[in-house]
């Protein structure tokens, strides 16, 4: 057999079907055939080139694969509870949910259960974070090769010279790495409009320091081709079955 032989679940995901662990999950329950024919064990290798069907069961499950939209309040941790601070997953509630979702999707309380946060905002940071149980979604938002790009509005505290907003656009490096270029530019006298191509930790918080700037206000407005909008703070919306990042 071709030396280029892939595990089926990883050519599932790079063709963007699912996420690994939900490509094993689907074969281990039968939902899944290449060329025609029914596969079942787990770490089975395929050529890259075959025909990969998912079964209506696997379609179903993905379209109950909810996504939801929050503006994250500071103070709340984006992934598991740490430090005494509270996960942004507990707003997911009825009574959190904002009154002018559009979405047309029922709320379920089992909606809640096993979502994720696809990207990071950090602790004193706010604005939009996405939770989902859909890994194609995750895979758009944070995979390797992602192109999503995420606009902040930050303000801050400090004299930037010229060089410096051109070091922020491009040519500053964090952990012995470049930076992707980026789009920075004056909103008002003391508040700068990013727009980020990657998410490194705690990022626009180094490239600020790096220039002589303090952040005091940090907010997130834009994923891709989702907006923030009017969402409140500390509420939460699902995506829309026509919105796309």
């Amino acid at each position: 057999m071709s030396k280029d032989i892939l595990r089926l679940s990883k050519l599932m995901s790079q063709r963007g079907l699912c996420s690994r662990r939900e490509a094993d999950t689907y074969i281990a329950r039968g939902w899944v055939k290449v060329d025609g024919v029914a596969v079942t064990e787990l770490g089975t290798k395929v050529l890259p080139d075959c025909r990969i069907e998912l079964l209506q069961a696997a379609q179903r499950e993905q379209n109950q694969s909810v996504t939801v939209l929050l503006n994250k309040p500071i103070a709340y941790v984006s992934a598991q509870a740490e430090n005494g601070y509270k996960p942004a997953s507990m707003l997911i509630t009825a009574e959190h949910r904002y009154a002018g979702d559009e979405s047309g999707i029922a709320y379920s309380n089992e909606h809640a259960y096993g979502l994720a946060p696809a990207g990071r905002l950090d602790i004193d940071s706010s604005g939009l974070l996405v939770l989902t149980k859909d890994g194609r979604i995750a895979k758009q938002l944070i995979g390797e090769h992602s192109e999503i790009d995420k606009e902040y509005l930050v303000r801050v505290e400090g004299t930037l010279s010229a060089q410096g907003l051109k070091l922020l656009n491009h040519g500053l490096k964090l952990d012995g790495a470049a930076l992707r270029p980026a789009q920075v530019a004056w909103q008002n006298e003391d508040q700068l409009s990013f727009i980020l191509h990657e998410g490194k930790k705690r990022q626009i918080r180094r490239m600020c320091e790096m220039v002589g700037l303090k952040v005091v206000g940090l907010k997130r407005v834009r994923i891709g081709k989702v907006l923030l909008g009017n969402l409140p703070v500390g509420k939460w919306r699902y995506l829309a079955a026509d919105e796309h990042f």
